[in-house]
């Protein structure tokens, strides 16, 4: 028989997977609503249990809900049998993932858990397991076949357990209300933290702030923008109020037209109404109007009055590019 190539395997492998977590769809009731009620107005933590492969999905599923606002912790269903169990505490609710609902470390895990008086979520693909039987609210994660050849390693059950996982994650988030700001919280490092909390002023901060009033002249204007070395230099009134802006390019466009350049001020060469952004905006909000703009730097205002310039190499160097 011969051997599929890699790519095939691997699209049937997709295939599987996706039509079973189409297949999940299908098995959503009225218990989901209830276990999403039971943790919404759970007033401990969620605590996620499971064994083997379902205790990593199990795990994946604490880091979601921690970083989206519903506090919780993994226990796992072996250790809890030898001292772990004193993680669970009166007001938690306890999620325990298991394909079969009938491993030993579940079976026995089961009735503690039930004696505590914490309410239990099961997530699993029997329903007439041990675990579907016992728990206050049963979430069916049946798949037909694993995409294992064999039909043995955990894939596409896994994968299952994962969406339902997230699936509450997300009921979750909307039912609070929980907003990019609330994320930003429990993001501070990294590219994601930087795109959810560096503002505008935090970036440009340390830039210079070249600017010329509108009847200097166009030597004036070369000084300054050679001086600040970004390309560029806003044009402002005696109150520092902004009222246009000169770019490299638009010295070179001016060189190419006029021969009579001792005249010219910076009032007939500058752009009326530049791009800008508030100090306080988001940086990120900076580089998607550069992009938008095909343009490499923002005049950064607070009000009407000129506070700096804000360069795309100052996003790269941030790493938000």
């Amino acid at each position: 028989m011969m051997l599929q190539s890699p790519q095939n395997i691997a699209l049937r492998v997709i295939a599987m997977e996706a039509e079973a977590i189409k297949g999940l769809g299908l098995l959503l009731n009225d218990n989901f609503d209830r276990a999403v009620t039971l943790l919404q107005h759970c007033k401990g933590r969620v605590v996620l249990s499971g064994i083997g492969k379902s205790s990593l999905i199990a795990q994946k599923i604490v880091a979601t809900f921690n970083s989206t606002g519903t506090p919780s912790i993994f226990m796992h269903a072996a250790d809890a049998l030898h001292g772990d169990l004193g993680i669970v505490q009166e007001d938690d609710v306890v999620i325990i993932l298991s394909k079969s609902g009938n491993s030993p470390e579940i079976k026995a895990l089961i009735p503690l858990i039930k004696n505590f008086g914490n309410k239990l979520i099961a997530i699993s693909g029997n329903d007439q397991s041990l675990l579907a039987l016992q728990a206050d609210v049963f979430l069916d994660t049946t798949v037909q076949q694993e995409a294992c050849p064999n039909n043995l390693a955990p894939t596409t059950s896994t994968t299952a357990q994962l969406v339902m996982g997230d699936a509450l994650a997300v009921c979750l988030m909307e039912l609070k209300g929980f907003k990019d700001g609330d994320f930003a919280k429990f993001h501070p490092g990294g590219t994601l933290g930087k795109k959810l909390y560096l503002r505008v002023s935090d970036v440009c901060a340390h830039n210079e702030k070249p600017s010329v009033l509108a009847n200097q002249t166009l030597k004036e204007v070369i000084v300054e923008i050679t001086k600040k070395r970004l390309g560029v230099t806003a044009v402002v009134d005696e109150q520092n109020n902004l009222i246009g802006i000169i770019t490299d390019g638009d010295l070179r466009r001016m060189l190419e037209k006029s021969t009579d350049i001792e005249r010219i001020a910076a009032k007939d060469i500058m752009t009326r109404h530049p791009k800008s952004i508030v100090s306080e905006e988001l940086a990120v909000t900076a580089l998607d109007m550069m992009r938008r703009n095909a343009i490499t730097q923002l005049v950064v205002t607070n009000g009407t009055k000129y506070s700096g310039i804000i360069h795309i190499h100052d996003l790269l160097k941030e790493g938000l590019i």
